[in-house]
């Protein structure tokens, strides 16, 4: 168990790998990436249940599944200081030859990966079918996966968020990263969704939210709720509200870096919000 100020450390460090890998070849997703970077932290070092090691099957453990692959620059860099695979393999992001693909894919082998991703709208479903598999293998373990706002204007979504509530799947807990923003533009302007936690309960869901999604304390305790629900009959979904970009000033509020790097000044300035804390790779 860390305390809140070494997951504010890693948080930091996190951040920086994140800017880091993106600036270097002018080519990532730097905004959400920043948006979830509490709360993936949050999930590996405190909230999910981990062994050792990396296999496939994942028996015995919880899983995640990261829908919305194109934040792949937080996941990688929080996998690599969970001890997943070494840090110094974060310098090889999107290069050629490299098991960091721009989206996370499971041909390279890199541990901690279960599932390619980034052909948005399909991570749910795909959670859905691990968190059966479980139940079968009377696996008491969860499985959590985290979907992008934007990401549910895709029609799989829906048919898996009735499938989960129709079929009981109550060892599921989906979050919904709510930053309210996507490429184009707002999810407002782009495809207004109106009420999500509406929409899930009216499917059937078990439904809470984290109102301050990038306070390290605030996603623990809520993250601990979404568990005392599970096993109810019902599926868990926690819409996780964020700031895309947070941590870094210039790119908060706005969903301009949704996909763009940071310049080499743009880049200093923003490590300069975020001293190392752990090491730079």
């Amino acid at each position: 168990m860390s305390n809140i100020q070494q997951l504010q450390d890693l948080t930091t460090q996190v951040r920086r790998d994140i800017l880091r890998m993106v600036h270097a070849v002018n080519s990532g997703h730097p905004g959400g990436s920043l948006g979830c970077t509490e709360f993936l932290v949050s999930l590996y070092q405190e909230v999910m249940n981990r062994k050792e090691g990396f296999d496939m099957n994942g028996i015995d453990e919880d899983l995640f599944f990261l829908s919305n692959g194109h934040i792949s620059p937080v996941f990688y860099s929080v996998l690599a200081r969970s001890g997943y695979f070494p840090v110094s393999e974060l310098a090889t992001f999107r290069k050629l030859n490299t098991r960091l693909q721009g989206h996370p894919t499971t041909h390279e082998g890199l541990p901690g990966i279960r599932v390619a991703s980034g052909s948005l709208g399909q991570g749910l479903s795909v959670a859905i079918g691990a968190a059966q598999a479980k139940k079968l293998n009377n696996d008491n373990n969860l499985v959590y996966a985290l979907t992008g706002d934007g990401e549910l204007q895709e029609g799989q979504n829906w048919e898996a968020i009735m499938y989960a509530s129709a079929k009981n799947v109550d060892n599921l807990i989906a979050t919904v990263d709510y930053n309210r923003q996507q490429i184009d533009g707002s999810t407002k302007d782009v495809l207004n969704m109106g009420n999500l936690k509406a929409k899930f309960e009216a499917f059937d869901w078990d439904v809470l939210e984290i109102t301050e999604g990038n306070n390290i304390e605030t996603i623990i305790a809520g993250m601990n709720e979404a568990k005392s629900r599970t096993g109810k009959g019902k599926p868990v979904c926690v819409i996780l509200h964020t700031e895309m970009g947070n941590g870094v000033d210039f790119m908060m509020h706005t969903h301009a870096w949704h996909g763009k790097a940071p310049s080499d000044e743009q880049l200093a300035n923003a490590l300069g919000q975020n001293a190392a804390t752990l090491g730079d790779y």
